[in-house]
């Protein structure tokens, strides 16, 4: 049997790899491999800036070498932080969510919208999407304004994914990712209330890691 996937929690909010855990549980399947959900310890409580994202590559990729065991990894933050660096490290696979997230939705539409936490989250996602050269199939992307704290345990976050994902849908978004792994716990009835495809990009990236490693 291969190694875990190992899918790490880049800021250092217990509450958030909790959502976690919760929304991949399903993933867990007879026979596969073991799915871990890690806190990186190091990292600030939410990775909301450029400065937080940049600051947490060095513990992710030195976390990621201290687990030869593992089958696959699983970089559980929408900025994809140390994407790059983790891979030149290890030699299994790594998976960002945000590059699942958009791989995955434009396999259920021709076109996406994103959900953001806060307005200086996008210019960080869009240069992931040129990286990509996808941006031609992104409708828009909204933030929700507020903190990644917010996004996984307010009391007013689902009502607000709701007004968001709503006017994703009149810009022409077929499909929505979710731009925060801190947001996972409503994909479920995010997608019930506005009938159409919701994509919790760690869910999509732990996919693509099972893929890869049940593929052999």
């Amino acid at each position: 049997m291969t190694g875990p996937i190992v899918v790490i929690n880049p800021n250092s909010n217990k509450a958030v790899t909790d959502g976690l855990k919760d929304a991949l549980a399903r993933f867990d399947l007879p026979g596969g491999p073991d799915i871990e959900c890690l806190t990186l310890s190091e990292g600030p409580f939410g990775i909301e800036s450029q400065r937080d994202s940049d600051s947490v590559i060095l513990p992710l990729a030195a976390l990621m070498q201290s687990r030869p065991d593992a089958g696959a990894f699983v970089i559980a933050c929408y900025s994809d932080p140390g994407l790059d660096t983790c891979r030149s490290v290890v030699p299994q696979p790594v998976f960002g969510i945000q590059e699942s997230g958009v791989l995955t939705a434009m396999a259920r539409a021709d076109r996406f919208g994103i959900i953001a936490i806060a307005q200086a989250s996008v210019p960080r996602h869009r240069r992931t999407m040129a990286r990509m050269q996808v941006l031609d199939r992104l409708a828009c992307e909204i933030p929700l304004n507020m903190s990644v704290d917010e996004s996984a345990r307010g009391a007013g976050t689902f009502d607000r994914l709701i007004e968001v994902g709503s006017d994703l849908k009149i810009q022409g978004a077929g499909a929505i990712i979710l731009g925060c792994a801190g947001m996972a716990r409503h994909r479920a009835g995010l997608e019930t209330e506005l009938n159409m495809p919701v994509i919790d990009p760690t869910q999509a990236a732990v996919a693509m890691a099972l893929g890869a490693l049940l593929a052999g």
